[in-house]
């Protein structure tokens, strides 16, 4: 049976939605730079940076803690602390999450008194004693054990969901340790209160079985998985100094050894007031709000603000190449050193990002997933942010493919970046769908708040978020040409691919 309604020829339907996103993405653009006159913020007297952006859309409000500290600080000994501390964020204070904290604290000091006892005897290597050893263990478990019936679990992720709230999380990354959630907007005074309390008095329970599920993540997040071990000695070979060179998840052997007392340390120095940033959006008024948010976050001890690392990577003098060996299929990296977010090329290299791999439009992949048929999937990211990061292309070979073969069309497309200005239209699409990536990632509360205060800490400051529409639309063909010139050398280069075993 044939349908009375006449449908619409295809190509008059990709005309009008190309018509509306052109209507309609500067009206988003508009829109969304109206909201920076309504932003309201403060630095508390304990150094505590708050942002409130009234969006009054539904009663709800999302909330961001942004402490500016991430794997990016660590030292020998204590990789993988920052991470650690995403979890530890969970476990209540002294007044949440215990039956009995006057009888809990002196457990968890019996435990952190007999796993220095155990890691003091496994510090001998060969000479430790294997009996002694097994007495230790065994006392260490005791004591976790007894500090575990004191312990009500998950109790702030249950007052957060009695309450309402949705989203209660958090990630560590290079750069940051961001803790988020959203409620009813009446409940911002229960926010704060937790907030508050969480900062000041945390108890940092169950801190070795915490680490004991760390490294379960990490054999089954880098070890047992192939690009994983790819990823981390790419950012092993690509820097020799800076900090970067270690993955968030931090190496095994120092998530074997951390102590309570050495996180308690850490927490100290990174966890205080001047080291924060708050962000609330949503049905918020500010002028009732910032009296609560202040009344409670001022608790928070100001401590002083961590200096910026010092090390800097010294200038990479030629092309460095690592092969891991793996049954897996192969699989191809290529990194390429580059200047940090707040640097002035870096609209630039968003452009590039998704001009060569942002998604099945770009350049490389439909070059060798679509028409060569090289790789299963090709890819641009940009990894690390308030120091310079790495600008890395991905590919996976395809049946049959190698990474040499690979290596060769990516090499190719980057010699056409330096040599060929884009062409003005192509230019334009990647911009109209970097802006709309962009407006995207802003269009519910907690976008907004997240961005507010990683534009504060990366950048400087979250006026800069307002500004990056208008960084976007100035770069030019000659941007880009000039960026692939000055980055994209091969002494510029590290190369990391998988391959088979030699002796497959």
């Amino acid at each position: 049976m044939v349908s009375s309604k006449r449908k619409l020829c295809p190509l008059l339907v990709v005309l009008a939605v190309v018509a509306l996103t052109i209507l309609v993405t500067p009206l988003m653009a508009a829109t969304f730079k109206d909201l920076e006159k309504n932003v309201v913020e403060k630095v508390l007297p304990n150094g505590i940076r708050v942002i409130i952006l009234p969006r009054p859309v539904a009663p709800v409000i999302s909330m961001v803690t942004y402490a500016d500290v991430g794997s990016v600080n660590e030292i020998t000994g204590i990789t993988g602390m920052a991470h650690i501390f995403e979890h530890m964020a969970f476990k209540g204070t002294e007044a949440i999450g215990t039956k009995d904290y006057a009888k809990e604290k002196e457990a968890l000091n019996k435990v952190d008194e007999t796993f220095l006892a155990l890691k003091a005897e496994r510090d001998k290597g060969r000479f430790a004693s294997t009996e002694k050893l097994k007495e230790l263990e065994e006392a260490f478990d005791k004591a976790q054990e007894e500090a575990g019936q004191y312990v009500i679990p998950n109790q702030v992720g249950e007052i957060v969901e009695r309450s309402g709230g949705v989203g209660l999380n958090a990630f560590t990354w290079l750069d940051q340790t961001v803790y988020h959630y959203s409620l009813p907007s009446n409940k911002l005074e229960l926010w704060a209160t937790l907030e508050a309390d969480r900062f000041t008095h945390p108890v940092l329970r169950e801190f070795y079985k915490e680490t004991a599920v760390i490294r379960e993540e990490r054999r089954m997040g880098l070890e047992s998985s192939p690009s994983g071990k790819l990823l981390e000695e790419l950012f092993a070979a690509a820097y020799k100094a800076h900090p970067y060179h270690v993955l968030v998840i931090g190496h095994m052997s120092d998530l074997e050894s951390i102590t309570r007392p050495q996180a308690i340390d850490w927490f100290n120095k990174y966890y205080c007031g001047n080291n924060l940033t708050v962000s609330v959006v949503g049905d918020v008024d500010p002028a009732t709000a910032m009296p609560i948010l202040e009344k409670y976050l001022s608790q928070i001890p100001a401590g002083t603000k961590p200096t910026r690392v010092e090390t800097t990577e010294p200038p990479q003098r030629g092309v460095k190449r690592i092969s891991v060996e793996d049954k897996a299929q192969p699989f191809l990296a290529i990194a390429y050193h580059r200047p940090e977010r707040s640097s002035p090329d870096h609209a630039t290299f968003e452009v590039v990002t998704t001009l060569l791999g942002g998604g099945r439009t770009s350049r490389l992949y439909k070059r060798l997933v679509k028409e060569e048929k090289l790789a299963l999937f090709a890819g641009c990211e940009m990894m690390g942010d308030k120091y310079p990061g790495l600008f890395t292309i991905f590919a996976l070979p395809n049946k049959d493919k190698t990474t040499a073969e690979n290596e060769k069309a990516i090499m190719e497309e980057i010699d056409r970046l330096k040599k060929e200005p884009v062409p003005a239209e192509e230019l334009k699409s990647v911009k109209a769908r970097k802006r709309s990536e962009f407006i995207n990632s802003l269009d519910d509360n907690m976008g907004l708040a997240m961005n507010l205060t990683e534009f504060q800490n990366i950048n400087g400051s979250w006026r800069d978020m307002f500004k990056k529409l208008d960084l976007i639309d100035k770069v030019t063909a000659e941007d880009v040409q000039r960026v692939a010139k000055e980055y994209f050398s091969p002494k510029n280069a590290t190369v990391a691919q998988i391959v088979a075993p030699e002796s497959e």
